[in-house]
């Protein structure tokens, strides 16, 4: 059973950004769809979908070839809760929708359709692609698109390290797919990459595309420089909250630097929160960091939280957008008890500062760098 006709204007982004300018369905999902429709409606296609952003493919997939399931990952948890409301918006029973927190063996065991939105790192490719060739059916076929400013020829090279064949295919308004076939027999897994940091003492791991790799982003290494004045003027916390924790750099070090408080480390990204796991065992801190999966500490109780440390990303998507920045100030207003401090690096010309007294409270500049600018802000 097929049906040519999709609503994909019927998608939202919610709960992530929503902007004018930012879409929930782009070329490359209506590109990938379109030339996986074969596979897709080919008697028993066992259907998996990975990096969908809000829905399209998962909903599309399902609606147009009557799909009795389809597993789906996505990395960013505001992408599961998107394809959640968008399925119960246009109809699709929940139940053909089966989310698969991790990444794992599971999620692509015998399947035969691989829809992938390519991500932007080419470790995170890697992983997938280790993945499934290790545990998708011998005849898997798997579409990989994307948008064509963000393709590089390396991306072919990463697939073609797992498969045997891997080809591009004409563009369509910017977009692109390539195709692999034929999983190369032996690929080996995929493992966590680790890092010693010498000037800081700490082990970093790193899963999949985890921001930053196993590197240390200059934006949290302005914080880390300054922890030590930043302890001086909080006093003891009873709750330090690392709020898009990444690797986890910043819950380790406030671990440390805090021996008697509670240390959350939260973050949307299933990278993310599997890396900053790692790093906190791999720093004998696994006892002492909570590392939590949510949408911007939306499962954090308000005004329970004496101190935030937050180095927000300043791109949503491939779009570089301040909205996000936003959100995770308003966040850290609503966790922080009156009188907490919420301590911030950000990209100096975005100028968040009268923001942030807004949002937040009085706030003071502790550093500023030739590109960065680190604040504490306290909660009114």
């Amino acid at each position: 059973m097929t049906s040519p006709v999709f609503d994909f204007d019927a998608l939202r982004r919610r709960p992530d950004i929503e902007a004018p300018e930012l879409v929930a369905v782009d070329a490359a999902d209506r590109l990938l769809l379109d030339e996986a429709a074969a596979a897709l409606a080919a008697p028993g296609a066992d259907v998996t979908v990975i990096g969908d952003d809000y829905g399209a493919l998962t909903l599309g997939a399902l609606d147009r070839h009557g799909l009795p399931r389809v597993r789906v990952h996505q990395d960013l948890l505001s992408g599961e809760l998107a394809l959640a409301a968008n399925a119960a918006a246009v109809g699709t029973d929940p139940a053909r929708v089966e989310n698969h927190a991790e990444p794992g063996p599971e999620l692509v065991a015998g399947a035969t359709v691989v829809l992938l939105k390519l991500p932007r790192s080419l470790d995170a490719l890697d992983a997938t692609a280790r993945l499934v060739a290790r545990h998708a059916h011998p005849d898997v076929v798997v579409f990989a698109g994307g948008r064509v400013k963000h393709m590089t020829r390396a991306m072919n090279d990463v697939l073609a390290r797992s498969f045997e064949d891997v080809r591009a295919g004409l563009g369509r308004q910017k977009a692109r797919v390539l195709t692999a076939t034929r999983p190369r027999p032996g690929v080996p897994e995929g493992a966590p990459r680790r890092a010693r940091h010498e000037e800081t003492g700490s082990w970093v791991c790193a899963v999949g595309g985890a921001f930053a790799g196993t590197g240390t982003d200059i934006g949290t290494r302005v914080l880390l420089d300054h922890l030590d004045e930043v302890a001086g003027a909080v006093g003891a916390p009873g709750t330090v909250v690392d709020l898009g924790c990444g690797t986890g750099l910043l819950a380790v070090a406030a671990a440390r630097r805090f021996p008697r408080a509670r240390v959350v480390a939260t973050d949307q990204s299933a990278d993310a929160v599997a890396s900053a796991r790692l790093t906190a065992a791999a720093n004998g801190l696994a006892d002492r960091v909570e590392v939590t999966r949510d949408d911007a500490g939306s499962r954090l109780p308000g005004g329970s939280v004496d101190l935030v440390l937050l180095n927000p990303p300043f791109h949503v998507g491939g779009a570089v957008h301040t909205a996000i920045a936003s959100k995770l100030f308003h966040a850290a207003a609503r966790v922080l008890r009156p009188g907490g401090t919420l301590v911030a690096v950000w990209n100096s010309h975005l100028t968040y500062r009268r923001e942030l007294e807004r949002v937040v409270g009085p706030t003071r500049q502790v550093a500023r760098t030739p590109k960065f600018t680190l604040t504490a802000s306290t909660r009114r």
